[in-house]
């Protein structure tokens, strides 16, 4: 068997997939004697299988699935009196939807928890204010300026001396600055900088996306990188989207009314991936969502989004271009195009 660099057995894909299927044959006819010998003779072929299974197992149950069938196969060898004869016997098909490619989606997603919430963790030790999914929050600062946090969104925040200086560690924020000639007001978003005096704008960051968008007065916005291109000043109604991986900037015009509309529960996006906006309606929306067909997160979209009824604006996203919101459980969507 492989080892990975974690000291962790790597498991062939056809393997996860196998058990994947046996999973949900299982959930579905969970009296088929004929089906249980079967699963027990193909789990009894190989420790592979029997590992493959384990994690199948548990990667179900850490996304909210239902108690899984036959559950004391998880440590355990399988019954005696299998036939491994039976093992030949073709899986039966299953429905369009109960596909491998979901999940494995959900199987690699629950393997990989620890790596997508560490960041979380860290976030939370060093934010002066948070707020959790669905809900805003509204911070008034040592000079009087006002935040507007999004939902799932974080702040740090630096006063001292003659410094007014704002992290915006996660999601979205909506500023109104007080004007202080003597100190200009810094806000830092994911290598981007925001310098301004007096005036109310809107940034938000994502894994590769920086936006600013600017409701009345001027802000000057730059990148920390030394290929980056020059800074940029903006207007009323200007929105910068800063590609933070390249440094690439680019403007375009924005109606003042859809400056911070997710404040009144509408998300407003302009030639924007399935991916980035899946990204910020997961902050309005209990569940893990994820999108496993690349091509189908980099598809471009332009629209509004109730953001009040996350389920929908998902459906609203993808239905378009072929994809579907499938509800694992109430912990977990898969968006996939099967």
């Amino acid at each position: 068997m492989t080892v990975n660099s974690d000291g962790k057995i790597e498991l062939p894909p056809q393997i996860l997939e196998e058990a994947a299927d046996w999973l949900l044959q299982l959930q579905e006819t969970p009296q088929d004697d004929r089906l249980r010998a079967d699963f027990e003779a193909w789990l009894a072929a190989s420790g592979r299988n029997r590992l493959a299974w384990q994690r199948t197992q548990r990667a179900w149950q850490a996304f909210g699935g239902t108690e899984p069938q036959y559950r004391e196969h998880w440590e355990n060898g399988p019954r005696s009196g299998a036939g491994v004869a039976s093992a030949t016997r073709p899986m039966p098909r299953r429905s369009a939807w109960r596909s491998r490619g979901m999940l494995a989606a959900i199987t690699g997603a629950a393997l990989c928890l620890f790596a997508v919430f560490l960041p979380s963790v860290l976030i939370l030790l060093r934010a002066d204010y948070r707020t959790a999914t669905a809900e805003s929050r509204t911070v008034t600062l040592a000079d009087g300026s006002t935040v507007q946090l999004a939902a799932s969104s974080a702040i740090a925040t630096d006063f001292s001396g003659n410094r007014r200086r704002v992290v915006l560690l996660e999601g979205q924020a909506f500023f109104d600055v007080v004007p202080d000639q003597q100190r200009p007001f810094v806000v830092d978003a994911n290598s981007v900088t925001v310098q301004v005096l007096g005036t109310a704008f809107d940034v938000e960051i994502s894994d590769r996306l920086t936006s600013v968008a600017l409701e009345h007065g001027s802000v000057r916005a730059s990148v920390d990188s030394a290929s980056a291109a020059p800074p940029e000043t903006l207007v009323p109604g200007e929105m910068l989207l800063v590609d933070t991986s390249t440094g690439a900037m680019r403007k375009q015009s924005i109606a003042l009314e859809d400056i911070g509309s997710w404040r009144t529960g509408r998300l407003y996006v302009v030639n924007q991936t399935i991916g980035s906006v899946i990204e910020q309606i997961q902050r309005y929306h209990p569940a893990w969502i994820t999108i496993p067909d690349p091509v189908l997160a980099r598809q471009t979209v332009t629209g509004f989004y109730d953001l009040r009824a996350p389920d929908r604006a998902l459906e609203a996203l993808v239905e378009p271009y072929g994809g579907k919101v499938h509800t694992v459980s109430n912990l977990a969507r898969i968006i996939a195009r099967f």
